[in-house]
Parts: C-alpha cells; sequence; structure tokens
C-alpha cells in the first residue's frame, strides 16, 4: 500500500511507555482531504492523527505509530483515560452528511488490516471517536459501515441476546457510562442501531447486550 508522509506538527511521546490498544475512526467534518491535512498539519489548532484517508483513497501518514497523535481528546474506554497515548487514530475525508465514498473505504480496510496485523490486535479493538467521547464527539457517524468493517474481521457487529440491562453491558463493553445514558445511547446508536430513534428500545438492549457477552472490555 502506497502511504505519502504529510508531517504534523502536533505529537509526542507516549506516555507511561504505553502500548497501541486502539485504532480510533474520526471523520474530519472538512471540505476536502487537502483542507483536513492543513488543519491536522499545523500547529495552530493542536490536533493531528496518524493517518488520513482521502475520498479518492489516497493514504497520508501525518505522526509515526510509535508517537502519541492529538486526535481522541478527552474521553475514556474500557475504564482508562489517556485515550491519545495508547492509540493509532485515523481520519476520514468525509463533512460527516454524506455516504463514505467506496475507494476511502477499500483503502481503509487495507489500512485496519495491516494495523491489526502489525500490532496484534483484535477487531474489537477499533472504536469511532464517539465511542470514546460520547456526548462530545459524533464522529465517524452513521454514514459510516461499521458493518462491512465487521464481516471482514476489522471490526465487529453484535447478535443481539436478550436480558440485557443496557448501562450495565455498556460499561463491560468499555463506554465510559459516567457520561449518562442520553450520551450513550446516541453513541451506540450511531455505530450500531443507525436507523433507531426515540426511547432506549428492547432492540438496544439486545445489542448492547450482544457486545458485553461477546467481546471483552480489556483490549490489551
Amino acid at each position: 500500500m502506497e502511504v505519502f508522509d504529510r508531517p504534523a506538527s502536533c505529537f509526542g511521546d507516549r506516555r507511561s511507555r504505553a502500548e497501541i490498544e486502539l485504532v480510533v475512526i474520526h471523520y474530519t467534518a472538512m471540505e476536502n482531504a487537502e483542507a483536513a491535512l492543513e488543519r491536522l498539519c499545523g500547529s495552530e489548532f493542536e490536533v493531528s492523527a496518524h493517518y488520513l484517508v482521502g475520498r479518492d483513497g489516497t493514504v497520508f501518514r501525518m505522526v509515526p505509530e510509535d508517537k502519541r497523535a492529538w486526535h481522541a481528546g478527552v474521553g475514556s474506554w474500557a475504564g482508562r483515560g489517556d485515550v491519545n497515548s495508547r492509540s493509532l487514530g485515523i481520519e476520514l475525508d468525509n463533512d460527516g452528511m454524506s455516504q463514505f465514498t467506496e475507494p476511502l473505504m477499500a483503502k481503509l480496510e487495507v489500512l485496519l488490516s495491516d494495523i491489526l496485523d502489525r500490532h496484534a490486535l483484535p477487531p474489537w479493538a477499533v472504536i469511532g471517536h464517539s465511542d470514546m467521547a460520547p456526548g462530545r464527539k459524533r464522529d465517524p457517524g452513521r454514514h459510516f459501515d461499521w458493518r462491512r468493517l465487521a464481516e471482514k474481521g476489522l471490526s465487529i457487529w453484535p447478535a443481539p441476546l436478550p436480558g440485557g440491562d443496557f448501562m450495565r453491558d455498556a460499561a463491560a463493553f468499555g463506554y465510559p457510562v459516567h457520561v449518562g445514558k442520553g450520551a450513550i445511547l446516541s453513541a451506540f446508536r450511531q455505530r450500531f442501531n443507525p436507523n433507531a430513534d426515540g426511547p432506549l428500545s428492547k432492540e438496544d438492549e439486545a445489542l448492547m447486550a450482544g457486545l458485553a457477552r461477546g467481546f471483552p472490555a480489556e483490549v490489551a
């Protein structure tokens, strides 16, 4: 896979010798890849990521994998914070309102497969920005095809199970439940039940139970 280097200004060392345990998926919410690269590689906004995948499938590397990019911000997963120190961040060239292009998705699959293989990470190590920062972030959003990734072993998709307790199961899966049920439900639906609306449903409960019982929160 061809990767083009566009070095970022904002990054540092991984703290406390943290190892890579997670891959966090984002969308850029910008007009195009070049605009996103200018923002992610500059110093003004104090933000960066390890990779950006363009709508045409071009892959850019901004921060070396052994360094801590500034992509996740405040949040936690599986009861632990400083997600930046224990993750890789992948930005996707998407405005947040459109479908993700086929060239982008195809190249993301190649990139994720390579990352998971090299770092010996399981499929459940791939999460969305909204998963670890519910209520604060919405990317990669309801248009992102998580099921497609799961079918290729690059993410997960739950089999519904009866008798679940939504918030207890959310905590067991890894969600930071201290932010409240509303934020967790929104983040969960963006990823696993994107057509749902309204109050918490039995379908939501069953899908969350499938996540809690099928996939461990510990990712390393």
